[in-house]
């Protein structure tokens, strides 16, 4: 039983030596061709906005509405903070307390209007993306306009907020 055992074992062992190349060739080190790929993304021009009138024309008119909301809030602000000066320390309910909720409460609606233009524009520059076509830089520049004057519009109402709730 040994025997066959070490027979059967010799035999693996020569069929073996056949797999094993003889040669004294050994794989080089030197990079494969598929190493030498760049991985990079490819450099692609950054598309063009082409001029579009009919856009110009509305962000030209969304502008104006812009600036006409912020000339409105700004009046409605002044006489609103004139009312919480002449409010404060007055109890809840009194004449001059309601004047000036009334007037924080007119400035909150001009805001909004502010907001309605800030968001009818972003919603012109995300359909653009949808639509597969390159931001438009005038459009840009409006939805920033636009943003801008409403977050100052925010930060006015607040200040006025906590002067009249001294919070």
């Amino acid at each position: 039983m040994k025997h066959a055992l070490f027979s059967l074992s010799l035999a693996a062992c020569a069929a073996l030596t056949g797999c094993i190349d003889s040669s004294d060739r050994y794989p080089s080190l030197l990079p494969r061709e598929v190493e030498n790929q760049s991985l990079a993304e490819p450099d692609v021009p950054a598309p063009v906005a082409t001029p579009d009138a009919a856009l110009d024309a509305r962000i030209a008119a969304e502008k104006a509405r812009i600036s006409e909301a912020a000339a409105a809030f700004a009046t409605a602000a002044s006489d609103a903070e004139a009312k919480i000066a002449v409010a404060v320390g007055t109890a809840p309910g009194s004449a001059a307390w309601l004047s000036a909720q009334e007037a924080l409460g007119k400035i909150d609606t001009l805001h909004g209007t502010t907001l309605n233009i800030a968001v009818t524009l972003d919603s012109l520059a995300i359909q653009r993306g949808v639509d597969g076509k390159p931001p438009y830089p005038a459009l840009e520049e409006a939805v920033a306009q636009a943003s801008a004057e409403s977050e100052r519009q925010q930060a006015r109402i607040d200040s006025l907020e906590r002067g009249f709730t001294g919070n």
